[in-house]
């Protein structure tokens, strides 16, 4: 079976940037799965592995604009360190998630002046070309509760085997640079 919208794919990548460095790697742990066709990668690397087979290698390369995006200035801000709880201990590095129009957004520091934060909305991985070597492990047709819920459900169904109308959730899709994952609720 080839990959094609509405398939559900296991892979295994590793992401390097131009110059080589590993910059993250499904090899040590369980590979990716993901269903096909419903934005749950980066659409670079979704639309390059149309047609792949079980068993098949690809090397890939996605421009930063198929990937994250360009960095953008207008996600650059500043904010007071009083803005931040107190036990917080705010420091170069550290990442925090805020409400903005766009939803929710992560935000680096990325340097602190005195009472002044400044803070990087954009993503790590934005203006960067990332490159993929893929294994493709397993290709199969999705279930009719994948495809309605748009995402792969690991064995007992969707989230561990609970009804979606039982209750309201939100599911969890990760932030791996794949930008995909199983649900959580």
């Amino acid at each position: 079976m080839q990959v094609a919208v509405n398939t559900v794919v296991s892979m295994h990548y590793t992401l390097t940037s131009d110059e080589g460095q590993i910059l993250d790697s499904s090899r040590e742990r369980s590979p990716l799965e993901y269903l096909h066709g419903h934005g749950n990668l980066i659409p670079g690397l979704e639309s390059r592995l149309l047609g792949a087979t079980a068993s098949e290698n690809r090397k890939v390369r996605v421009p930063a604009v198929e990937a994250y995006g360009e960095r953008e200035d207008a996600f650059m801000t500043e904010a007071s360190i009083g803005q931040f709880p107190a036990e917080a201990n705010v420091r170069p590095g550290m990442q925090f998630q805020a409400d903005t129009p766009q939803g929710v957004r992560v935000f680096t520091v990325v340097q602190i002046d005195g009472e002044k934060v400044i803070l990087d909305g954009n993503h790590p991985l934005a203006g960067m070309d990332l490159n993929f070597d893929v294994d493709i492990l397993e290709v199969r047709a999705a279930t009719e509760d994948e495809i309605e819920h748009g995402h792969v459900h690991a064995a007992g169904g969707c989230c561990g085997g609970h009804d979606h109308d039982d209750h309201d959730h939100d599911h969890d899709h990760g932030d791996g640079c794949c930008g995909g994952g199983s649900c959580k609720s």
